[in-house]
């Protein structure tokens, strides 16, 4: 199940490239969970892209769930829209609920008797 980030540079259209990333996402089977908006940044460093470098950007997070095989094509998708700079997919594994199977009674006289022997 893979997460989706990209920081693009911030302009008017902010809400249209989020829109566009998000059906492009749904069109190859995805799952939109959660779109958080991480704000606006210095990157790490400078970057070229799209023959503009680029300083600050607007960093947003998309959980999804979907297919392995989307991410190829969403980079690629991505890497030429010119309003994104960086676009990376990480994966997080699904959380698995444990049930506790509770305390657990310690018998404090048979470890007080081990230790006297």
């Amino acid at each position: 199940i893979p997460a989706f980030s990209f920081f693009f540079h911030l302009k008017p259209e902010t809400a249209a490239v989020l829109k566009r990333t998000v059906e492009a996402l749904m069109e190859r089977g995805a799952v939109v969970r959660n779109l958080e908006n991480l704000g606006e940044r210095s990157l790490p460093y400078k970057i070229s892209k799209h023959k503009e470098r680029h300083r600050r950007g607007g960093y947003f997070l998309i959980d999804l769930e979907g297919p392995p095989s989307i991410v190829s094509t969403m980079m690629d998708h991505l890497g030429r829209d010119i309003d994104v700079i960086r676009r990376a997919f990480i994966k997080h594994p699904v959380s698995k609920t444990e049930e506790c199977s509770g305390i657990i009674p310690v018998n404090y006289e048979d470890k007080l008797n081990a230790k006297k022997k």
